[in-house]
């Protein structure tokens, strides 16, 4: 199964501040494991809010809002996208990362990613060709 484990932003990640040598270090070596684990499929840092955009739709219309935006907790300032075989395996390793933002509290979230077979008939054979079609190009694209 795969996950998505988003770390949560907090005042420290708003407002720009960037890690400690440490702490990048002690990320590298997490992220290694992971690696060498055949666990780790992407992962990044977000730069703080105040450097995104949100687009609100609605009824047709859509707004845009320039960050930063207010509320701390509901922001992302990171995800991995991880390969294992269960959530209890995916708790295991998130029990192993390091503080991703040191000085204070820090929240993992890990949330499955929908598979095919969760959309049972609905996900037709021609439906499954074209989202086979989409990845194989986006793979693609991302070697070339």
């Amino acid at each position: 199964m795969r996950v998505m484990v988003i770390v949560h932003a907090t005042k420290n990640s708003e407002q720009g501040n960037l890690p400690r040598e440490e702490d990048i270090a002690a990320m590298d070596a997490f992220n290694d494991k992971l690696v060498k684990a055949g666990v780790m499929l992407s992962g990044d840092g977000l730069k703080p809010s105040s450097n995104g955009k949100r687009i609100h739709l609605s009824k047709g219309k859509k707004t845009v809002t320039d960050g930063p935006f207010a509320e701390t907790k509901e922001l992302v300032a990171g995800f991995w996208v991880w390969k294992v075989k269960s959530m209890e395996e995916a708790l295991e390793w998130a029990r192993q990362c390091p503080d991703p933002m040191p000085g204070g509290d820090s929240t993992l979230e890990i949330r499955p990613f929908f598979e095919a077979e969760d959309f049972g008939e609905n996900f037709t054979p021609e439906l499954r060709e074209q989202e086979d079609r989409m990845r194989t190009q986006i793979e693609h694209e991302q070697k070339g």
